[in-house]
């Protein structure tokens, strides 16, 4: 069985080009005892995944050259020489890039159903959703009648993030790149505005969302969008910092100081990692089913089509070029 992987050749400087990747051919090693083999379906591409190319401490151990990357994958058991998993078992893990990877069984889950669309499961139902869940509801707190400001709106955390505080009875305002984007949060999930972060009057439409300030911004990109937005902080706003987006291919740090800001309208801005809210994780996936059942919760998804499509799909996670949840489709085994 021929196996195939992607390595990380090189570290980038910016924006990876194709040059930073390799594939190769590589051995599929028979399972040994409560092992598995598991054929990659869907491969996740994140962003958080260009701080890990980088030789930096982090929160995330960094790739190492010449080794496979890795991230959340949707696969198949095609051979199982463990009591709790059977052939053709759906699970999920976090996984080295490879058609096929040869794992403990304590490794993967079970996925809880197939009748739901499975990318799901690195989508609303998997990292993404529990990103959004956890960090709106434990920081951001979004009380009936607050306005919330998530930026990357379109994407997959920030469209859950704004459903989430339509759900809870928020105005919610949602910034991203294009017309296209803008008005699929308006007209498919229900935003009360949207405002086009790339169009000229970019500053002007944000002020019209914005009259009644902001008690909510979920914070995902960065830059000269979040810088906008922090003039508009109420008194005891809480700032959930997901990540910054915008600033992951540069070379140097820039930008304003916010210290003042947060001190004149006492502001709460928290780092978060959903991994702190791993205790929650079941009831979180409980809800954000229920929410997709009733039709409160939408996503979109964006399937690049082959295992060679890895590179390209993660460079439209910074160009914009993906729409919602970026995944690779690797088999069409469960189709």
């Amino acid at each position: 069985m021929n196996n195939e992987q992607l390595v990380l050749a090189k570290r980038p400087d910016g924006l990876p080009g194709d040059d930073v990747f390799r594939f190769e051919e590589t051995d599929v090693k028979k399972p040994g005892e409560n092992e598995l083999v598991i054929e990659s379906i869907y491969i996740s591409v994140d962003p958080y995944m260009r701080g890990r190319m980088n030789d930096a401490k982090s929160y995330a151990k960094p790739f190492n050259i010449d080794e496979p990357l890795n991230g959340h994958v949707l696969g198949r058991v095609i051979q199982s020489n463990a009591d709790s998993f059977k052939e053709n078992d759906v699970v999920t893990g976090h996984l080295p890039w490879k058609k096929y990877n040869t794992i403990p069984a304590e490794s993967v889950q079970k996925v809880a159903s197939t009748d739901v669309p499975l990318h799901l499961y690195l989508s609303t139902l998997g990292m993404p959703g529990h990103t959004a869940y956890g960090g709106l509801l434990n920081i951001g707190k979004p009380q009936p009648g607050e306005t919330v400001v998530v930026s990357a709106a379109s994407g997959a955390v920030g469209s859950v993030v704004g459903q989430i505080a339509k759900i809870k009875g928020a105005k919610v305002v949602g910034i991203a790149g294009g017309p296209k984007k803008v008005k699929y949060l308006t007209e498919e999930l229900g935003f009360d505005a949207g405002v086009d972060y790339k169009a000229d009057d970019f500053k002007e439409k944000l002020a019209e969302a914005l009259t009644d300030g902001v008690d909510v911004y979920f914070e995902n990109v960065g830059g000269t969008v979040s810088d906008e937005v922090f003039k508009y902080l109420n008194r005891f706003a809480r700032i959930p910092v997901c990540g910054t987006i915008s600033s992951y291919n540069s070379k140097e740090d820039n930008g304003p100081r916010v210290q003042g800001q947060l001190v004149k309208s006492q502001v709460l801005m928290q780092g978060f990692l959903v991994a702190q809210f791993a205790d929650d994780a079941e009831e979180t996936s409980r809800q954000l089913a229920q929410w997709i059942q009733e039709g409160k919760i939408k996503s979109e998804v964006s399937i690049a089509d082959g295992f060679d499509k890895l590179p390209e799909a993660f460079r439209n996670l910074f160009t914009g070029n993906n729409f919602g949840k970026q995944i690779v489709k690797v088999s069409d085994a469960l189709d």
